[in-house]
Formats: C-alpha cells, structure tokens, sequence
C-alpha cells in the first residue's frame, strides 16, 4: 500500500517529549472511515448520512473514495488508489475480506454497511465501553503552520499520520449508476502522510499549512494507528481542525 508520495518538509520541525504532555483527551470518541465510490448506486445514502457525522464533535468523520469501480464507466473525481489499498488492507488484517461500498470502519476495526445508521449508531454509542480512544491529541493552527501534540499513553505502537481533508465537495456525474446526479462529498480526504512513528510517548510537531493546502484541503486530521500500513490496526487517538 502506497500513500501519496510527498515532500518531508511537511515535517518542518518534530520532537519527541521526555515526559508526558498535559492534554486532556477532548470529545472526540470515534473515527469513521467511509469507503465510497461516486459510480456506486447505494452510495449517496451513505455519503449523506457521513455529511452528518462531519458535524458531530464525537466523531472524525472521514470519506475515502475508492477506484475499483472506476471500470463500470464513469472515472471517480476524488478517488485515491491508496483508499482502495487501505480498505483492502483492513479486511486482511480483520480476516473476513469484506471489501464493499459503501463501508464504513469505525475506529480502524469495526465495519459495517455505509448507509446503515443504526449499525454505525450502535457502535459509536457504545465506545465507552471498548476500543476507546485512549491516546490525546490536540490541534492549533498558528499562523502558517499547524501544531500538533500527542500525549503519552499506554496504546500498542504504530504510526501517527497527518491527513489533508476538504470539507464539501460537489461533482456532477455524467455516466454511471449515479448518472445526472449531482452528490456533495463530505471530508474528503486527499492526501495521507505519515507524521511520525507512534511507540506511546509523547510527540510534537508542526506542519506547514500550504502543504495541506497545496493538495486541496482547508481542514486537517490527526490519526493514531496502531499496527502497519500493510496491516493496519485499531486507532487510538483522533483530532480534526478546519484550517485558516
């Protein structure tokens, strides 16, 4: 799995702390991946129902178009192959190889139908109870960089990765199963880069905006994963800001 190839001087300065930061763990409690597809005829439910979620505190909500179903004639606009690649990777790390749209993976470990609000309900309801995020993590833009700040936790290791998100998205789609419909897409992410290794002590760094901003986004979010890229496992800390 390949991640947008992009310049390292995103990482324009990054320290690991000695010592644990004082951040407390904020509202957010889930992270909701939807895998969508714009030449895919059950998918507006979905990217609807996600335009929801983007506005809910609890929630990092997050639209991944994919492209396998670019063949059946209609070229998705906002389609990363790295979606694809991910959503792949998380049914072989899950072991059911369930790849399908509209998915939603909350968390980076349970999946459920995209349109299916109850099922996605339940389980973020429910976060207190399991794979809560554990790790805190907190977002301050100042000026033309962005801070970012992970706190130290208890979590198993893995990699703490920056993500380019645009808010609204509207495309026109002229062939396909969604023909002369127009659809607006919600947090739409554009670009991935990983930020720094995650091994549960506590990390700050600064992004440069225009780095973000250069790939389309004017918001940004910050994931904690546990596991590998090729294997990817539950997500322990979360945060999203809309950036100036």
């Amino acid at each position: 799995m390949r991640y947008r190839p992009r310049s390292l001087c995103l990482l324009a300065a990054l320290a690991t702390l000695a010592g644990p930061a004082a951040l407390s763990a904020g509202e957010v409690k889930a992270v909701v991946e939807l895998f969508t597809s714009q030449g895919c005829s059950s998918c507006p439910k979905a990217d609807k129902l996600l335009g929801e979620y983007a506005s809910d505190p609890r929630v990092v909500a997050l639209s991944l178009s994919v492209d396998y179903w670019d063949y059946l004639g209609w070229r998705d606009t906002l389609a990363l192959h790295a979606h694809s690649m991910r959503q792949k990777a998380y049914a072989h790390a899950r072991g059911d190889r369930q790849v399908y749209t509209p998915q939603v993976v909350i968390n980076g470990a349970d999946e459920v139908i995209g349109n299916d609000r109850w099922a996605i309900e339940r389980i973020v309801s429910g976060i207190d109870r399991k794979r809560k995020l554990v790790v805190p993590v907190s977002l301050k833009q100042g000026g033309n960089k962005l801070d970012v700040e992970v706190g130290a936790a208890a979590a198993p290791s893995g990699t703490i990765w920056i993500v380019g998100v645009t808010k609204k998205s509207p495309v026109a789609i002229e062939r396909g199963e969604n023909r002369g419909k127009t659809l607006t897409y919600h947090n739409v992410v554009r670009v991935w880069q990983p930020l720094a290794e995650w091994k549960g002590n506590a990390v700050r760094a600064s992004v440069p905006v225009a780095e973000l901003a250069q790939a389309g986004a004017d918001s940004a979010a910050v994931l904690v994963q546990s596991g590998t890229v090729e294997s990817p496992g539950p997500i322990c800390g979360a945060a999203m800001i809309p950036l100036r």
